[in-house]
């Protein structure tokens, strides 16, 4: 179920789906990198202002799932697009940062009657420390619950394709057991007939 928050931004409220902390794994693969398993975190913020903030961590896995290093990490804002020729509130646009020295500019759309978005790098600066990168591309989803986007990349090298894909859990904090446990009213002693 999504919630929108009574604080959220009005203007925020096709991006609700996303709110939340969300952890789970995934695979990269692109040449010139060892192809590997990811693990994630991520988290999607607001405090009130018309922007989502967006923070990411990922580090390689071995084969048992365990943290083998950092992979990347990503933040940024995450706004509904208000520019002038817009078709209302189904326009994104997000401004990211990279920790290997990459800024990025990215639009796209909201999927008509699901919660999807298809984004574009409009623009991209780089460090001279940062590898060959010359834009991508990226789909976000809510399925069945769970946060799953795929992220496409290319360089002067190689054009175009897939990189990463995860599949994300939503994570429930200390703070919202408590809340959940106050609001769930009266259960059966036994906890079985709350099944029948």
């Amino acid at each position: 179920m999504i919630e929108i928050p009574s604080d959220l931004n009005p203007d925020l409220v096709p991006l609700a789906w996303l709110l939340g902390n969300w952890a789970g794994a995934g695979v990269t693969d692109f040449p010139g990198a060892e192809k590997a398993n990811f693990g994630q975190e991520v988290s999607f913020t607001h405090d009130g202002r018309d922007f989502i903030e967006y923070r990411s961590y990922s580090w390689i896995l071995d084969s048992e799932g365990n943290k083998v290093k950092p992979l990347e990490t990503e933040s940024g804002f995450w706004r509904i697009s208000a520019a002038e020729g817009d078709k209302g509130p189904r326009k994104v646009e997000v401004v990211m940062v990279r920790d290997e020295g990459v800024v990025e500019v990215w639009y796209g759309e909201l999927a008509d009657k699901k919660p999807q978005i298809d984004l574009a790098t409009d623009a991209v600066a780089r460090t001279a420390a940062s590898g060959p990168y010359t834009g991508g591309k990226r789909l976000y989803g809510y399925v069945k619950g769970d946060l799953m986007w795929v992220g496409e990349k290319q360089t002067p090298e190689v054009p175009l394709r897939p990189y990463m894909s995860a599949q994300l859990k939503k994570v429930v904090t200390p703070e919202e057991v408590a809340d959940m446990a106050r609001n769930l009213g009266d259960l059966p002693d036994d906890g079985i007939a709350f099944f029948k």
